[in-house]
């Protein structure tokens, strides 16, 4: 009888392992499935004489100066050996999908270190904050001068290390300077997408997780002509993209 009890087939148990067997299943293949996002990548690079740049004069603040061995240059525009371009602003204005999305948690940083901004230049997701630092241990005043988004003028003593700021409505390009160290500026472009990043040292950049689709990329310095380059990308599929800046008069 026990036996007979044992070996009888149970269909509660039966179904039990039968569902257990397709959340498993279904649990790998999410796990293994491929991400098909695509990506834009390239360098940023200068045509011409190398610019001729003058250093700045720290010297109306005694503690700029403690901060620096060398000489300190603008960062209006910064080359590589090769004329590689860093601090140039690269973003999506054509193609996205019209939707919200999500903004970082996460505050962006902006220091004031050595009576410099750092990043020099950036883009933030509207929304997302701002930890504004002051490590200098002197008078800094952030000063913000957007024209759609609130303006604003904060005085930053040596005690006060820290504010936190943000900025809700896209703007393209506005600087925020200081009015205590007149060489400190940095640029700023508030967004409504994550399309966007800065090229580095090498003058390489990358744009990840783009879905698959047409579109237009800008390239932006300071002092020099925007570009645009127009591309299209498949799932999973890399698109190079390269920039080359030069003077308007070709030198």
């Amino acid at each position: 009888m026990n036996s007979s009890t044992s070996n009888s087939f149970n269909p509660n148990a039966f179904m039990k392992i039968i569902k257990t067997a397709i959340a498993l299943s279904i649990a790998g293949l999410i796990s293994i499935q491929p991400v098909f996002a695509a990506s834009v990548s390239g360098q940023v690079t200068y045509k011409g004489k190398f610019p001729k740049l003058r250093d700045i004069k720290m010297g109306a603040d005694p503690v700029c100066l403690t901060k620096h061995k060398d000489k300190v240059f603008p960062q209006t525009i910064e080359l590589g050996p090769n004329k590689e371009m860093a601090n140039v602003f690269l973003h999506i204005v054509e193609g996205l999908p019209k939707k919200k999305y999500p903004v970082p948690e996460e505050p962006m940083v902006l220091t004031q270190a050595g009576c410099m901004y750092d990043p020099p230049v950036f883009g933030v997701m509207a929304g997302r904050k701002i930890r504004i630092l002051n490590p200098d241990g002197t008078l800094h005043n952030v000063h913000a001068l957007p024209k759609k988004n609130p303006e604003f003028n904060l005085a930053m003593p040596k005690f006060r290390k820290e504010t936190v700021k943000q900025f809700d409505i896209p703007e393209f390009m506005f600087p925020i300077k200081c009015d205590v160290h007149p060489w400190m500026i940095t640029w700023v472009t508030v967004t409504d997408h994550p399309y966007f990043t800065v090229t580095d040292e090498a003058g390489t950049f990358k744009i990840d997780n783009l879905p698959p689709g047409n579109y237009v990329l800008e390239a932006w310095q300071q002092r020099l002509e925007p570009q645009r380059i127009s591309f299209t990308v498949a799932e999973g599929e890399n698109k190079e993209a390269n920039f080359v800046f030069q003077r308007p008069d070709g030198k």
